[in-house]
């Protein structure tokens, strides 16, 4: 059961894709979808990720810190890897076509890695008190939308199987991690879910700052902009009444 948990939690990653596909005005959907995203993301990084850190290495502010530098340090390096990124970064540049497939290119992998960690914690969680486990698989489900729609959105220019194989890497990053857990069960420490855990923390950060808020300060519409923010706090907010 507590493996099976983390299959159903991909399911909210699809359930979040198809929302783009079943509206119209692709322009409008795709800068709410990176709206909510930047809201959910925002949440996650100030409150959720240090908060379980924080629990997870026993108040060690160092030990969070530090991997969470090297999460940055990481998304910032991939990002040079990454194609369709512009070499100017900031609040200034064009968002073009390709600026709107890395974010999404970048943001899938930073979503992968991180449901991996949560994977193994649901899974973990699970096996000692299944109740606990699934009303938290219930929460993180529930955050896990806002992940599908950004991801589906922004990789609306890329070929059908590029969207394919990104969407359903990030959906099964979940069961992945589950199954890590379940194999590595014996060495998988709270120590290390928190270092994991500090490590997406920084790699949310960088996303927040340098992919999703540029992009939302150059659209015209800020209204919409502020809406989706609005609902990807919201949804946070309620997913954290199920944790």
């Amino acid at each position: 059961m507590p493996l099976f948990l983390t299959f159903l939690l991909g399911l909210f990653i699809v359930l979040g894709a198809l929302i783009p596909r079943l509206l119209k005005h692709e322009h409008a959907f795709e800068q709410l979808s990176i709206a909510v995203a930047f809201g959910t993301m925002a949440m996650m990084a100030i409150f959720e990720l240090p908060e379980e850190a924080m629990e997870s290495l026993n108040g060690n502010l160092a030990a969070v810190i530090i991997p969470a530098v090297l999460g940055v340090a990481f998304m910032k390096g991939l990002d040079r890897f990454i194609p369709d990124h512009d070499d100017v970064i900031g609040f200034d540049h064009e968002c073009s076509e390709e600026n709107v497939s890395h974010i999404g290119v970048i943001s899938t992998i930073a979503v992968v890695i991180h449901n991996v960690v949560e994977g193994m914690a649901v899974f973990s969680f699970s096996r000692q008190a299944l109740a606990t486990g699934m009303v938290m698989a219930f929460g993180i489900g529930l955050h896990n939308i806002p992940m599908g729609m950004v991801i589906d959105s922004t990789l609306q220019h890329e070929s059908r199987k590029k969207r394919w194989i990104l969407l359903g890497a990030a959906s099964i990053s979940t069961f992945v991690g589950g199954i890590l857990a379940a194999c590595l069960w014996t060495v998988i420490t709270d120590f290390v879910i928190g270092i994991l855990i500090s490590i997406a923390l920084g790699m949310m950060v960088y996303i927040i700052v340098f992919e999703l808020a540029p992009h939302l300060m150059h659209e015209k519409n800020r209204l919409l902009s502020v809406a989706g923010i609005a609902i990807g706090i919201a949804i946070m907010l309620l997913s954290r009444l199920f944790e």
